[in-house]
């Protein structure tokens, strides 16, 4: 006698159980596709905004560099890795008025000696070489800054209030350097910071 092998068939029922499942791993599938996605996405959020800053220029106070109205992403990481340059145009809480912050520009760091001579400024006997800013401000000023202290003044210099008024900035202050305009659409870019020569 042979004997057949013969395999189960499926019932109507069994196919609609089998195609149920399916359905529903693919489902949870997809769930945790949009789940993970939507964790990174927050993930990410988090991260940038952790990282960097949103800052609108108010006034004129950085004038010509900078404009009123004008947007720039401040970077908060930046003096993780390295110390603040002369040159660099950061975002700060002023000492004088912790409501609010300010962008100005880095002049003297922690040690140097500033002379300013009727709005000329000289760091440690050396006068900079400054073609950015609106005119120089017609006021004096002579001090050494100490540890963790800088000297920040804006590129309006007739019209900013910066060291030259309410002196030197604690490095405890600083939330960042500026780094990205964009906006306007016209004034996207990089933010210019300088790097200082001797002056003729």
């Amino acid at each position: 006698m042979a004997y057949w092998e013969t395999q189960p068939r499926l019932t109507g029922s069994s196919e609609a159980a089998l195609g149920e499942a399916a359905e529903k791993a693919q489902s949870k599938a997809l769930f945790r596709e949009v789940v993970e996605t939507l964790l990174l996405t927050v993930i990410i959020f988090l991260a940038v905004n952790a990282a960097t800053g949103r800052f609108r220029i108010e006034g004129t106070s950085m004038y010509p560099t900078l404009q009123d109205g004008q947007y720039v992403i401040v970077s908060k990481i930046s003096y993780l890795f390295s110390q603040p340059q002369r040159g660099d145009i950061i975002v700060f809480i002023p000492p004088n008025d912790r409501h609010r912050d300010f962008i100005k520009r880095i002049i003297g760091l922690p040690g140097d000696h500033i002379e300013i001579r009727n709005g000329i400024v000289f760091v440690n006997g050396v006068q900079l070489y400054e073609p950015y800013i609106n005119g120089p401000g017609y006021y004096s000023d002579d001090r050494t800054l100490g540890p963790d202290e800088y000297y920040v003044l804006g590129d309006n210099r007739a019209n900013s209030s910066d060291s030259h008024n309410w002196g030197v900035l604690p490095g405890q202050n600083i939330i960042g350097k500026a780094w990205l305009s964009y906006w306007p659409l016209d004034r996207i870019g990089l933010v210019p910071h300088a790097s200082y020569a001797a002056g003729p």
